[in-house]
């Protein structure tokens, strides 16, 4: 988990998209009053608590020294310091045991212990991680798995009901609940690739990696960073989107690693003036998109035509808001992929093609 401010870092397929409802559960309000225990009875067993173990190089200038180290007879080894820090992860994958968590809690293991709600420990092998997206796949061999349904996180809306669940403090699995507070947040400095969903759901240290999941049950989130004054929470946390999350353990998954695309333009967000200067190209976007400043030339979007002054406001019909989201969206295409790009140019839409290049 990542506190920001005056706080603290710290750590700890089948992946079928499916809508998200800002419903209740059935069971809320019934005979036995409001209540999502049937919902997380079916979901816990699907988060885990991690372990990691990791050694470190203590530097301490005296050792340095060949004269002191002789003097006290201290061998010419660096000392090395046992590290251990605890978080969360989600099954996602049953059958083929994979566990998604935060890159920065699995960051330089040289152990990860994976412990079931029913108690089982079982050692786990990193996959792959991405550290833009503060994203890791590990996997584990085990019979009985639970996997998460993975939920679709672009159609969660400020005010859904979800709820937090993970391994805050390492006092086991421990779950809150609040609502999505805010989406699409950035520019928060935690990773390279931000589209958070943000919650008043409580997440603490050790919730890295844990489950964000909407009261069907779905899982919308990787809880990743949170912004407290204390290192605890203050109402204010981050989770990756499950979209986000998808694409990338898609690629951990085929290649250990994400093999990012590109474009080959350079982009800035649409502002109003932008939009005023540009001859009434917000009249036809909103006055949002990630308006092309510069293309490059031998790349993908100089061969599809794509323009100086063409305003990018949708790909794959996924609207585009700025020059963040377009940077997520084309960032996390496998390299290869043909995308469709809805494009404002001389006051009309048009669509242009492009292949993801490398």
């Amino acid at each position: 988990m990542r506190a920001l401010v005056a706080g603290v870092l710290f750590g700890v397929m089948g992946l079928v998209a499916a809508p998200v409802q800002a419903a209740l559960p059935l069971s809320a309000g019934g005979a036995d009053g409001f209540t999502i225990a049937p919902m997380l009875e079916r979901v816990t067993p699907a988060v885990v608590n991690i372990a990691v173990r990791s050694h470190t190089t203590v530097h301490n200038p005296l050792l340095q020294d060949p004269f002191f180290r002789q003097f006290f007879n201290i061998p010419d080894v660096p000392e090395q310091r046992v590290q251990q820090a605890a978080g969360s992860g989600v099954i996602v994958d049953a059958g083929r045991g994979y566990v998604v968590t935060n890159n920065h809690v699995v960051k330089g293991a040289d152990e990860i212990v994976v412990t079931l709600k029913d108690r089982r420990r079982l050692k786990a092998k990193l996959v792959g991680s991405d550290p833009g997206t503060d994203v890791a796949l590990l996997r584990i061999e085990a019979d009985g798995l639970t996997a998460l349904p993975i939920g679709d996180s672009e159609a969660v809306r400020v005010g859904d009901f979800v709820a937090a669940i993970g391994n805050p403090f390492g006092l086991g699995q421990t779950v809150t609940a609040g609502i999505v507070s805010a989406l699409g947040r950035s520019g928060l400095r935690i990773e390279g690739y931000e589209n958070f969903i943000q919650t008043d759901a409580s997440i603490n240290p050790g919730n890295s990696g844990g489950a964000l999941v909407n009261f069907q049950g779905e899982l919308i989130g990787i809880n990743t960073a949170i912004i407290g004054p204390s290192g605890g929470n203050v109402g204010i946390g981050f989770a990756v989107p499950s979209s986000m999350v998808k694409a990338v353990v898609r690629q951990l998954a085929d290649h250990g690693e994400v093999r990012r695309g590109r474009l080959g333009v350079e982009v800035q967000d649409l502002t109003p003036d932008l939009a005023e200067s540009l001859d009434g190209a917000a009249a036809v976007s909103g006055a949002e998109g990630a308006l092309i400043s510069k293309v490059l030339p031998d790349s993908p979007a100089a061969g599809a035509d794509l323009r100086q002054g063409d305003v990018v406001v949708g790909v794959d019909g996924a609207p585009v808001r700025g020059a963040s989201d377009l940077r997520n969206r084309i960032g996390l295409t496998a390299i290869g992929t043909d995308v469709v790009l809805d494009v404002v140019r001389d006051r009309a839409h048009r669509s242009v093609t492009v292949r993801i290049g490398r």
